[in-house]
């Protein structure tokens, strides 16, 4: 008799609408009867997507998309392919004895280390900032104090820039490797639902034992962690020989996974011929609502499902530029994010819960290549820093960032009173006026967005909303040119992730991490 276990296969069923709270196995029961199907002969099954759909406030729901797998055909669904990319299982042709290097430990420079430790290759992570634990304490004394560690901060240290923030997962990306970034994640104790929720996120409260966590199984697998230690030199001739630090490592293989923000690594780079060039990114500010006012518009105030805080994604193409809305945070904060004294730069942030007052996103307009004076590939982070420092300066050079009602924004007037909406920035904030630092171009697209979002969701142009600025390090302003191998100019170089050009968050860095070290194993 042939094996029914051999005659499973595993179907799709999708736009799967409930108007209910179900548990998991709720959703199956439900699936079952509703497509005749017996529950007894399910071997298997997992979610795979669950969205809201509110379009009408009238029927707001659940969009579900279940896999199931099953002996018995499933009428109406599709037969899938499980198959998936082992990372434990790259065919390993690098011959070199030489410990690969990298730079960085944040989601590019863990997610390429581990995969380089699963296939037997032990790498070394040099990061200039502090463990995940003691990272946490310097940043968290310095929303408290204004007293700034620059290597050690919301910028720099084990786990990136996306540590302090939301801990978004979402992406455009239809990248296969994007499900092993999400299983990874899991593994090291991220909540299950990641896996399947339209619009993941972590939470800045789980990322930090989460990036513990992998520390600790990198470490457990031979790689090696120098913490506080910053790369100020490079041993190249055409290929890599050594990377320079307190000491000097050779090796012929490096990963400079090194975030948007390490722009004396950039400097450094740039000097020793890397070859990189400008790019597009964003600047502008973060804007602060209630974020009850967020639910109610997007959600209505008819529904009785369990939903959780409202988030909302908007684009407005202006006259001169475009503006959009940014890193989204429900729920959450507005945070100090700077790494350089003198410089004023915010961020969002949401723990887990995203139980908190306020909603907040960054509204950013584009800047291009043609905006920056000079011939140097940097000259976008020289734009950055300057308007960094504009900010420090109008906040009153002690960390308070400049803060603005919406209202005296449009209308082009120093606010001097705050009204309902109070702003969670961190160590403090300055009324101010912030038509007088942004760009002309930059600011004048900003009220243009501004009003029009209003017509998308209702009050958020509201005269109290509050505006902080600025936020500049959406993403990096240089591209290190790499070749079909992921190398530099320099053989055995690697550019990875965010700061390199190639990603823009927590699961496209990731991403770029694991194709970085799966290159490095498939090289001879």
């Amino acid at each position: 008799m042939e094996n029914l276990k051999s005659k499973s296969k595993w179907y799709r069923i999708e736009n799967i609408k409930i108007r209910e709270d179900l548990t998991k196995k709720e959703i199956l029961k439900f699936v079952c009867k509703k497509n005749k199907i017996n529950i007894q002969k399910i071997k298997d099954y997992r979610i795979v997507k669950k969205s809201i759909d509110a379009r009408n406030k009238n029927d707001v729901h659940y969009n579900y998309t279940i896999d199931i797998k099953t002996i018995t055909n499933v009428k109406g669904a599709k037969e899938i392919n499980m198959q998936k990319i082992d990372l434990a299982d790259i065919e390993v042709k690098r011959k070199s004895t030489y410990q690969p290097v990298i730079v960085g430990a944040g989601p590019a420079g863990l997610f390429c280390a581990l995969v380089l430790a699963y296939n037997g290759i032990k790498p070394i992570i040099i990061e200039r900032g502090k463990q995940v634990e003691e990272r946490k304490k310097d940043v968290e004394q310095f929303w408290k104090t204004g007293k700034l560690n620059p290597n050690s901060n919301a910028q720099f240290g084990e786990g990136g820039a996306g540590t302090f923030s939301d801990g978004k997962l979402n992406t455009g990306t239809h990248n296969p490797l994007c499900r092993n970034v999400l299983e990874e994640f899991v593994k090291f104790e991220a909540p299950e639902q990641i896996l399947y929720e339209s619009k993941p996120h972590i939470g800045t409260d789980n990322l930090i034992k989460i990036v513990s966590n992998m520390r600790k199984e990198i470490i457990r697998l031979g790689g090696t962690f120098l913490f506080e230690e910053a790369v100020t030199d490079l041993e190249i001739s055409d290929k890599v020989k050594a990377v320079i630090c307190s000491k000097k490592i050779k090796t012929d293989t490096v990963v400079f996974a090194i975030g948007h923000s390490a722009r004396d690594t950039f400097e450094m780079l740039y000097k020793k011929g890397i070859v990189m060039e400008k790019k597009n990114f964003s600047v502008g500010v973060r804007i602060e609502h209630k974020q009850e006012m967020i639910n109610k518009a997007q959600y209505g105030e008819k529904t009785k499902l369990n939903l959780p805080p409202a988030d909302y994604k908007l684009v407005y193409h202006g006259k001169e530029r475009s503006c959009y809305t940014f890193c989204m945070c429900p729920g959450g904060q507005v945070v100090a994010t700077s790494s350089e004294q003198g410089t004023i730069v915010t961020n969002g942030m949401s723990k887990f819960a995203r139980n908190e007052e306020n909603a907040n996103s960054a509204v950013l307009v584009n800047v291009i290549p043609e905006d920056f004076p000079g011939e140097s590939a940097l000259e976008g982070m020289y734009f950055q820093k300057e308007l960094e420092e504009k900010a420090f300066k109008l906040g009153g050079e002690n960390f308070y960032a400049p803060v603005q009602r919406v209202e005296d924004f449009i209308k082009d007037r120093k606010t001097e009173k705050l009204g309902n909406i109070k702003p969670t920035y961190k160590p403090g904030v300055t009324s101010s006026n912030l038509n007088e630092i942004l760009p002309s171009f930059v600011s004048n697209t900003l009220k243009e967005g501004i009003l029009y979002f209003d017509k998308k969701i209702n009050g958020f142009a509201n005269p109290d909303a509050v505006l902080t600025g600025v936020e500049t390090r959406s993403s990096s302003p240089v591209r290190i040119i790499r070749n079909e191998n992921l190398m530099s100019n320099v053989k055995g170089l690697y550019p990875c992730g965010e700061g390199a050009g190639y990603a823009g968050g927590i699961m496209t860095s990731a991403v770029d991490g694991i194709k970085c070290a799966i290159a490095i194993l498939e090289n001879e």
